[in-house]
This record gives C-alpha cells, structure tokens and sequence, in this order.
C-alpha cells in the first residue's frame, strides 16, 4: 500500500502503520487480521481497493462507494439506431478475448448501411476487465488513442484501440480474432450511464467522452474511475489496490463521476438519445 496507493503522497504512514497494528493486537490466524485489514482499507480512503480471501470472502473499507440505481428503461428496437449493451466482466485470457469477440459479433449483427447512429448503453457496468470491453466496443469507439491512466508521480500511461486490440501503452491486453468494421466508420453515438456504471464501465464512459459526434445521456456514474492492480498474496488471498486516476483523450483528469451531457432519468435518456441520434 505505502509503495503502490493512488494517496501514498498523502497518507500519514506512521499513523496508518500505528492504526492498524494496534488493531491487529493478538492475531493469531490471517483470519484474526481481517478487522485490521478492513480499517487500512478504509484508511486508504479511495472507496475502490479491497482484499480477497483464499476462501473467497471479500472485505472493502468502512465506506465503499454504492453504485446501486434503478433497473434501465429498455431501449426500443429502431431500423435506423444500431444498439449495444457492455455488461460487467470479469476475467482474463481466453475468456477476455471470447467476451470482445462477442461484442464485435454484435456490432456486426446489428450494423447495416442504414444505420444513422448508435447506443452504447453502459447503464448497470459494474465494472471488471476493461481491456475486454475496449476491444469489443472498438469498431464503434474507432481506432486510436482512448484515454489515459495518470499515477501520483505524474506519469501517463495511454490506452488505445487499433485493429482489434485494446493496448495499455503498446501492450496488447485484449485481442479479438476476426475484428469488424462498420458500414459507416466513426458513427454518431449515444452514450447511456448511469449510477450502477462504475470502474471499468467508467473507464468506457471516458474513452467516449471526448470523442467526435458523441452525447451521453442518463444519470452520473458511480464515481470511481480509478484503476486497481491485483497483488497475490502468500496464503492465495488477494489484495486489489487502486494505484492510479483515469483521463481521457483531453488529458481531463477524472477519479470522480463522470457527468453526462444531457442529465435525466431511465426512460427520458433513451428518448433523449434517440431524438438526438435522428436528427
């Protein structure tokens, strides 16, 4: 935490330290640190990092951040409006890459040389492995650089999408076999978010945010977009630590909600959404 935390400027150490040996006192298993673990985390105070047990038992600081919202409103099926839902996801290597491949499959489905726009619909994301949803979205996103992630030193690292890759800097994270190409490249979007979109699905509301011809509609997001790093731990457990901020392509620095453009509620974002894709 005091080499890796998105606050290790600014957190007192030596208190921190203090704080939470006192309230591990007496432990004799990994299970009797759990109490002393839950207060570094809220110690931390970025509402994201958490510990995963061996056995699967998740702890979070005394304050996370709540991200419930209300079930979205559907959104209607028109001949002229392509539509794409990116779910939560949680997982790597092949299943990343099936989880893209799916998005990209869909994009084509419901592509056609009629289509005058699109609806990314973010609404209920909350959150996982973003490199799969960068791939998947792509064809609609475009190609280039999407946004950012800035560590408390100072130092940018990009995240871009080009042929069928999401890349972190010039990393491939995500690659999708057979990427696809709309009819008609660098389309009109409208972007749905809303309270249940949160880390990852945030880190997508940003890769649009300043991208041509886009609007988002609906509600603000969770309020975490920041990026974590998963540590193992000797006994399998796991600790996952928020390290840096999210940007996007502008170089705005977020960490925050993400505030869409046209603020309402479920069913009049869609009608919102609609209207403006056709006119």
């Amino acid at each position: 935490m005091k080499t890796n935390s998105i606050h290790r400027k600014t957190i007192d150490w030596v208190s921190f330290q203090e704080q939470v040996n006192v309230k591990a006192q007496g432990a004799q298993t990994i299970a009797d640190t759990y109490p002393a673990i839950q207060l570094a985390l809220t110690l931390l105070d970025d509402h994201h990092s958490f510990y995963t047990s061996a056995e699967g038992e998740v702890l979070h600081s005394n304050s996370p951040a709540t991200c419930s919202d209300v079930s979205p409103a559907p959104v209607p099926n028109l001949a002229a409006i392509g539509y794409i839902k990116i779910t939560n996801f949680v997982g790597t290597g092949s299943a990343a890459t099936n989880f893209a491949q799916a998005l990209q499959d869909a994009i084509k489905k419901a592509d056609s040389d009629s289509i005058r726009g699109w609806i990314v619909d973010l609404r209920g994301n909350y959150g996982g492995n973003m490199w799969a949803m960068l791939a998947g979205v792509g064809p609609i996103l475009g190609e280039g650089l999407a946004g950012y992630f800035l560590d408390p030193d100072g130092n940018y690292s990009t995240w871009s999408y080009r042929l069928g890759v999401a890349q972190l800097n010039q990393t491939p994270e995500v690659k999708v076999n057979s990427p696809y190409q709309l009819y008609k490249p660098n389309p009109k979007v409208a972007l749905l978010t809303n309270r249940s979109t949160a880390s990852a699905g945030e880190a997508i509301a940003i890769a649009f945010k300043t991208r041509d011809q886009t609007r988002s509609f609906g509600t603000p997001t969770c309020g975490v977009s920041t990026g974590n790093i998963d540590i193992p731990l000797s006994d399998g457990g796991r600790l996952t630590l928020t390290t840096v901020t999210m940007v996007d392509r502008t170089k705005r620095i977020y960490g925050q909600s993400i505030e869409p453009d046209e603020s309402s509620y479920s069913s009049t974002a869609v009608d919102n959404a609609i209207a403006w894709l056709l006119q």
